[in-house]
């Protein structure tokens, strides 16, 4: 009798097993997601990094969102850049949307000798925990804090604090744009911008937007909103808000007008060859 009854859950219970796998197999049939195997091609040609400077949540949603949109706009891994864009383009067989190339820029030139140090910070060497505890060693509540969240950032090694400067330095050649150091960043003194051609770049290396004396009471080479560079920009590239001068990197043109006429050398001109020196004119007096 006990063995019958055994028998008998057994058979139940694999009845209910096999309608039950029966059901679920039919399911997952009608709800199946066929995916495009284009994906996992693009996938494996992106980096890997899932860095998130493309604006996605890692490699493999930006590979379904160029697979989605059969194209590169809007899509592009900073990190593989054009080149990369232009394969993934022969792949979906369209043609390939370039971009810009971009790189990490420090706005901010407080250096030791620029911003001495008003007060000492001795406490977690977070720019983060210290942004939210005060001004900062100098006293500019806008400038960098030195702490290091941008390098911690960086997973390519792009970035470190200079021993002497105590200021991020990017390295050119390593920084891919991926954008960390700038969302690590709590005042956002790290901007993307285009790299420029040969690299040469114009900005204005600070972040400060307190009224003029203020901001050059904390720091030697703050802008002070003066509005000269503005003046002689002949591409509008330049505008004043909040005491500060912004040059759009879209707008200028390299000229370099603006860089002499601010007062406080806060304009920065960077990979330009040096000025050739002029000839030494020897002046014959004769007798």
């Amino acid at each position: 009798m006990t063995g019958n009854i055994i028998i008998d859950a057994a058979l139940i219970l694999g009845l209910i097993g096999l309608t039950a796998a029966i059901v679920l197999y039919f399911v997952s049939q009608a709800f199946r997601v066929i995916e495009d195997p284009l994906i996992d091609e693009i996938a494996n040609k992106l980096p890997g990094a899932n860095c998130g400077g493309c604006g996605y949540a890692g490699c493999r949603n930006l590979a379904e969102v160029i697979v989605k949109n059969r194209t590169t706009e809007g899509a592009i891994c900073p990190v593989g850049g054009n080149a990369l864009a232009k394969e993934i383009s022969a792949m979906l067989g369209v043609t390939a949307v370039e971009a810009e190339p971009k790189i990490a820029v420090v706005r901010c030139n407080g250096t030791c000798d620029n911003a001495p140090a008003k007060v000492f910070y001795d406490s977690a060497l977070t720019c983060t925990f210290a942004h939210s505890l005060f001004a900062g060693e100098s006293a500019c509540p806008f400038g960098c804090l030195g702490c290091g969240d941008c390098v911690a950032a960086c997973r390519f090694d792009a970035i470190h604090l200079d021993p002497i400067t105590k200021l991020p330095v990017v390295d050119e050649e390593k920084c891919v744009a991926c954008g960390a150091c700038a969302k690590s960043c709590p005042r956002n003194i790290i901007e993307m911008r285009n790299k420029g051609k040969g690299g040469k770049r114009v900005f204005v290396s600070c972040m400060n937007k307190e009224k003029g004396a203020l901001a050059k009471k904390n720091c030697a080479v703050a802008c002070i909103g003066c509005g000269k560079c503005v003046k002689v920009c002949p591409f509008e590239a330049i505008t004043i808000t909040n005491d500060l001068a912004y040059i759009d990197f879209e707008k200028c043109k390299l000229c370099k007008k603006c860089v002499p006429e601010c007062p406080t050398n806060a304009i920065h001109a960077v990979n330009f060859p040096a000025p050739k020196a002029e000839p030494n004119v020897v002046v014959t007096i004769e007798e």
